[in-house]
């Protein structure tokens, strides 16, 4: 066949697959069935490729061109229009509204109803009824668009009301693609839900499909959607629109919302069953695609349109392998939401980024809480360690068998291979027992129970040998610490009693909880192991930054006094320093296990990330290989790991297949079919080792055999525990955070005169009116004590530490500190204490003292302007004047002048 003949036959496939029966003209029946699509129909114009029919009438054109054109359908465009307004043959009035432009293996589509219409690339054709129901439609969907009605900002953050303004923005404009970044906590899913709720009510979105990558995340979205009320509703966003969450291979037709792991839709697709293991772990933290990268075809029942908009959760991680597939199959806008865009992201969204909320600016806003840095420094953590030649024991992994050998040589060990080659029982326990002595001193003084803590350790066996020692450093038992992870026994349910109840205090993760679970009351975050991913780093620090409030921390943290405004990062690795990189390397794949990653070669996964993390562990695992097992490794594989390792990752080296091109076919530049070739035998070449099924066992046996040495002879030591410098950074953030406040509550703060202007009897309605002031600042995640303790950390020459409890006449000091009116940052308390003693001198300094009982009465009444600013007459009949003998007494203490002393102390030490 030809070129144009091969295009023809699979066009012709893709539109029976969509439905439309294909006729010829010498057999035309337009009654044939709802949608006839008829070739060589003539035209005014001349003959146009296929003419598309629904119920008899005439409504769209197709273009047909060979394969090869692909590059050049944008150009073919015209033609299409040209026909579109052509008279066809035997046909009065009608309009052709929709065109496609086709090769074998693109498609192009065009509904000139929208305005200022524009061409997109379709995954197949529309389906007759598809386009009958657009038809049938008072106005398209992107016309609509463009005329959203003003929205209700009540009750969002100024965050949410810009992103939801620049999305809508974003689709007027017919954008495809758009991000919405904003920080963990500021509400990414509220921003999208309220969206959804716009999209369905206002332009006549069909479907949406709320895309995730763990089972725990939609199950977190549904709850969100079922909550959701929207503003002038008086129905719940379920009662108005059918949510579904995913559970199975059938999507109920009435969900205009479905909820799904993108791995389920994927299946779903392929119409295969799905392995529910797969929904557990993220796509990103873990990077556990463990598919083969398969096509997805062509699926009558869920068609292209099924969906017209995709949101896709947790973007960054999600997108980019085998899952790709679902988002190219839909035809349908697409938003990502994400809190660490990478390179990747911004790419694939084609930079259309519709809301930048940082991190920083949620924590000046009060959206995030920061974090204090807690350095932990360890003579092993930093040197590693020598083992001299001796008896020493050995652990397998796996197993956690234990046995007693000779070493052959001596063993000196990097701070790198701890927890994975070796064992110092000794670095953990001293890392946790720092920790559990500075928890109470320094991290969070005044405090009795353990802060939520969540611990990442590097593997299941290093968390393991983390919750041993956790429990016998605390004293505590089972329930106090307890191992989150895939490998855990019913990890969900320790999820939810983690962020519900009081136990357990602390959890030890690996990648589980890592990114994208919610726990709230997180206070602080223990680093046991490097991360050198910065967008992972992001993401796990994300754990410890939700806001939460007293009454909703103290559920689960009884002694908390106050709002969680800041947790504490304790860093025992150095992770808050280590070099970091946008992505990470050979490493696609961390939580995989080598027997995984070589079976899935074995069923024909050639795909990119699984034969470069394939690779990687060959290449680590050579590294710990002794003499003795190399060799045994080149008699049953063939060749060195190394080899092996190599011929994994110059399948996928474009310079390495480019001039093993050259040199097979004689050429200078190779051609994208000899490039193919080469890189297919390459592939083929790379994987045939682990189509053995001996070689798979025999690789696995070396590295289940391959033990950890316990290292029971180097007792570590503390060689710095503090608080990082880091800590001023944070602090800056917050002391911004309250001037933001001042600024946007200038007006207010005037209007009061902070009190010191004010007649004293005006004061309790200025009392009243800061009260509300500071819950306002409360509110957005700022309380007294840290400001303050903030101040004096930036500022330590004018800003006073504060002793004691924080009154309200603290917040006027710092409210003037920060406007300019004073000059030093004192205590409130320290300037009535001053004020006083000034006061009282200038008083006995005349010829008339105040006797012994006056003077305790005065320092009673001092105290109680320390505390409330002010006193009244009335005061006196409460505590602790009425254990005197309250207003009575005072007044047969002072006399006639009682009232004169009080205004007088109101005015002078209120000064």
């Amino acid at each position: 066949m030809t070129p144009e003949q091969k295009s023809r036959e699979a066009i012709d496939r893709r539109l029976e697959q969509s439905g439309w029966i294909i006729q010829d003209m010498a057999r035309l029946n337009l009654t044939a069935g709802l949608g006839v699509a008829v070739r060589e129909f003539p035209t005014s114009t001349g003959p146009v490729d296929y003419a598309l029919f629904v119920e008899g009438v005439p409504v769209g054109v197709v273009e047909a061109k060979k394969d090869g054109a692909g590059e050049n359908l944008l150009v073919v465009e015209h033609q299409s229009s040209r026909y579109a307004r052509s008279k066809l043959k035997f046909h009065g009035d009608y309009r052709i509204r929709f065109a496609y432009e086709a090769t074998g293996k693109v498609t192009h589509f065009t509904d000139y109803n929208d305005v200022n219409y524009r061409t997109r690339r379709v995954f197949s054709f529309h389906q007759p009824q598809e386009l009958q129901r657009l038809l049938k439609q008072p106005d398209t969907v992107r016309n609509r668009m463009k005329r959203f009605p003003d929205f209700d900002p009540t009750g969002f953050r100024k965050c949410q009301e810009m992103a939801i303004g620049k999305l809508e923005r974003s689709f007027a404009l017919n954008r495809p693609r758009a991000l919405v970044q904003m920080a963990t906590g500021a509400g990414k899913t509220f921003t999208a839900i309220t969206t959804v709720y716009r999209l369905l009510k206002y332009t006549g979105v069909n479907r949406v499909l709320f895309l995730v990558d763990t089972k725990g995340l939609g199950e977190q979205a549904e709850r969100e959607f079922l909550a959701y009320r929207p503003n002038g509703e008086n129905r719940s966003f379920s009662e108005l629109y059918g949510v579904r969450r995913l559970k199975s291979s059938f999507i109920p037709a009435d969900a205009q919302v479905c909820i799904s792991t993108i791995q389920r839709m994927y299946s779903i697709l392929r119409g295969e069953e799905l392995d529910e293991s797969t929904e557990l772990e993220s796509l990103g933290g873990s990077a556990s695609d463990r598919q083969s990268p398969r096509e997805v075809v062509y699926n009558a029942k869920y068609p292209p349109e099924f969906f017209d908009i995709i949101i896709i959760d947790e973007c960054h991680r999600s997108i980019y392998n085998v899952w790709k597939q679902v988002l190219e199959y839909f035809d349908a806008f697409q938003i990502g939401l994400t809190a660490t865009p990478d390179k990747r992201t911004l790419g694939y969204f084609d930079q259309n980024i519709v809301s930048e909320y940082s991190r920083e600016q949620a924590i000046i806003d009060g959206v995030n809480v920061g974090e204090d840095v807690f350095l932990i420094e360890t003579e092993v953590s930093k040197k590693g360690g020598t083992i001299l030649k001796q008896m020493v024991e050995y652990r397998n992994r796996m197993s956690r068998e234990k046995r007693w050998a000779q070493l052959d040589e001596d063993v000196d060990y990097r701070p790198s291979q701890l927890d994975r080659d070796i064992v110092n029982p000794s670095q953990i326990r001293t890392v946790i027992r720092v920790f559990h002595d500075a928890l109470f001193t320094q991290l969070f003084p005044g405090r009795t129970n353990v802060p939520k803590t969540l611990i990442f350790a590097k593997t299941d066996s290093h968390a393991e040998d983390i919750v041993r020692i956790v429990r016998e450093e605390f004293g505590m038992g089972n329930e106090f610490c307890q191992k989150i992870t895939y490998a855990a026994d019913d990890p969900e349910t320790i999820l939810s009693d983690f962020r519900n109840q009081y136990n357990p205090r602390i959890a030890v993760t690996v990648d589980m909880i890592a990114t994208g679970t919610d726990v709230k009351p997180i206070e602080c975050l223990l680093f046991m192991r490097d991360v050198r991913s910065r967008n992972y780093f992001e993401q796990m620090k994300g754990r410890g930054t939700r806001t939460l409030n007293k009454d909703d921390l103290q559920k689960v943290t009884p002694d908390a006094t106050q709002n969680k405004d800041h947790f504490v990062i304790v860093d025992a690795v150095g992770v808050t320093k280590s070099k970091k990189s946008e992505t990470r390397t050979l490493e696609r794949k961390p939580s995989v296990s080598l027997k995984q990653l070589m079976m899935d070669v074995a069923v024909n996964d050639r795909s990119e990330d699984t034969l470069t993390s394939l690779a990687n562990r060959i290449i680590r695992l050579g590294s710990k290989l002794s003499q003795s097992e190399r060799k045994a490794f080149v008699e049953k594989v063939g060749v060195s790991p190394g080899e092996v390792a190599e011929r994994l990752l110059n399948a996928f080296d474009e310079e390495v297949l480019t001039a093993r091109a050259r040199e097979q076919f004689s050429c200078d530049t190779p051609t994208p079919e000899q490039l193919a070739q080469v890189k297919k035998e390459a592939v083929d070449e790379a994987v045939k080792p682990f189509h053995n099924p001996d070689v798979r066992e025999f690789i696995e046996n070396v590295r289940r055999s391959h033990e950890q040495i316990i290292d029971e002879v180097n007792i570590d030591e503390v060689t710095f525990a503090g608080f990082d410098h880091t800590q001023e950074a944070h602090a800056d953030m917050v002391i911004a955070s309250f001037r933001a406040f001042i600024e946007e509550h200038r007006d207010e703060i005037i209007g009061m005169q902070l009190v010191y202007q004010q007649a004293y009897r005006d004061r309790p309605m200025v009392l009243s009116k800061l009260r509300e002031l500071y819950e306002k600042l409360k509110a957005r995640g700022v309380n007294g004590e840290r400001l303050w303790d903030c101040y004096a950390i930036r500022r330590p020459e004018e800003a006073k530490p504060r002793s004691g409890k924080f009154h309200l006449g603290d917040l006027i000091s710092m409210i003037r500190f920060e406007m300019g009116q004073s000059k030093k940052l004192i205590p409130f308390a320290q300037t009535v204490d001053a004020n006083y003693k000034a006061w009282i001198f200038r008083r006995n300094a005349g010829a008339v003292h105040f006797t012994e009982e006056q003077m305790e009465w005065l320092r009673m009444v001092k105290d109680h302007i320390a505390v409330s600013l002010s006193i009244e007459p009335d005061d006196l009949e409460l505590d602790p004047f009425d254990r005197k003998g309250g207003l009575g007494r005072f007044y047969e203490v002072f006399g006639e002048e009682y009232e004169a002393i009080l205004m007088e102390m109101n005015i002078e030490l209120v000064a």
